[in-house]
Order: C-alpha cells, then sequence, then structure tokens
C-alpha cells in the first residue's frame, strides 16, 4: 500500500477522526468528540492558525495516519525533569510537542508510523526548536520502541486527562 505524508488541511478532519476513532476503538478507549478528541474535528482552529502542524499519511483513498507538532516556548525547569505547568505534569525545557500520532490498524507495518514520525522531528528542527516532549499512552509498546529509535528516552509517567485517566509515558528527544 503506497502512502504520501503531507500537511493537513481542514478538509482532512473526517479522515483524521476515522484515523484515531479505530485505534480508539480498537483499544476499547472512551471516545469524546466534544472535549478530548474536539481538537480532531477543528484542524483548522486548534492547529494550523495557531501555528502549529498537523500532518496526515494519505493512502490512495483514505486516511491511514496523523500526527500533530505542538509548537510554544520553553517549559520552565531544566530539559527534561518533571514540571507541573498548567495543571499538568510536563517535561520541563521542552520547546514542542509530537501529539496525536496514530495509524490505522488496517495501515500498520507499512512504515506509516516512522515516517510521520519523521515528518514531525524534521518540522520541529526547520523551525529551530531545542527539545521535543512525547506523552503516549503506556499501552502503545511499539510507538515506544519507534520513538527510542528515533533517540527519544524516557523519562517520566503521567496519567493523562482523556476521558480514561490513562497512564502515559513520557519521552524527550533533543532536537540538536
Amino acid at each position: 500500500m503506497e502512502f504520501k505524508v503531507r500537511p493537513a488541511t481542514p478538509d482532512d478532519a473526517p479522515g483524521a477522526v476515522a484515523v484515531v476513532k479505530a485505534v480508539y476503538e480498537e483499544y476499547g478507549f472512551t471516545w469524546e468528540e466534544e472535549g478530548y478528541h474536539a481538537d480532531l474535528y477543528e484542524l483548522g482552529d486548534y492547529y494550523l492558525a495557531h501555528g502549529h502542524r498537523f500532518a496526515v499519511a494519505e493512502g490512495a483513498s483514505a486516511i491511514l495516519g496523523t500526527v500533530a507538532l505542538e509548537l510554544f516556548p520553553p517549559l520552565p525547569g531544566s530539559v527534561g525533569a518533571l514540571v507541573e505547568f498548567e495543571g499538568k505534569v510536563r517535561l520541563g525545557g521542552c520547546d514542542c510537542a509530537l501529539n496525536r500520532l496514530y495509524v490505522h490498524p488496517k495501515a500498520r507495518r507499512l512504515g506509516i508510523g516512522r515516517a510521520l514520525t519523521a515528518y514531525v522531528i524534521d518540522a520541529a528542527r526547520s523551525d529551530g526548536r531545542r527539545a521535543m516532549e512525547i506523552w503516549s499512552d503506556k499501552r502503545f509498546v511499539a510507538a515506544h520502541d519507534l520513538y527510542a529509535q528515533f533517540g527519544a528516552k524516557q523519562i517520566g509517567e503521567r496519567i493523562c486527562d482523556d476521558p480514561d485517566v490513562s497512564p502515559e509515558w513520557g519521552l524527550l528527544l533533543g532536537l540538536e
């Protein structure tokens, strides 16, 4: 199956929702359209209008994967230190975050996750970012292995503010 990674447009929202929702159904997670997942329905307003990046992996007839890059001023604290910021545990010193990396269950093992991760890392480096935080549900072992292949190091853990209060690993990826 061939695919290409490209920047998302607001019109990609239904395809992005379909991919992430398929993964949530696979794992039995709770879907919250007007809460935790509202960003996926409004890619333009949430990501693109604020200078963040959102990309999709597109196959012949559907979106197969998603990834987001959020950009922000460096978080307080030394790079990689667990800090509380705006009521959440975060990784100090980070100035960007990889979020929403999902690959449709029927499109796995094709290099889509790797391509999306590389796309976000390249975008962050091109923007002059120095340290990326990645928070990932502890059950996503394959994703953790992928992040490690790019040099990410597991730093700590937290409980996510998602509807399932899922335990997450925090990983740090230096970009310099």
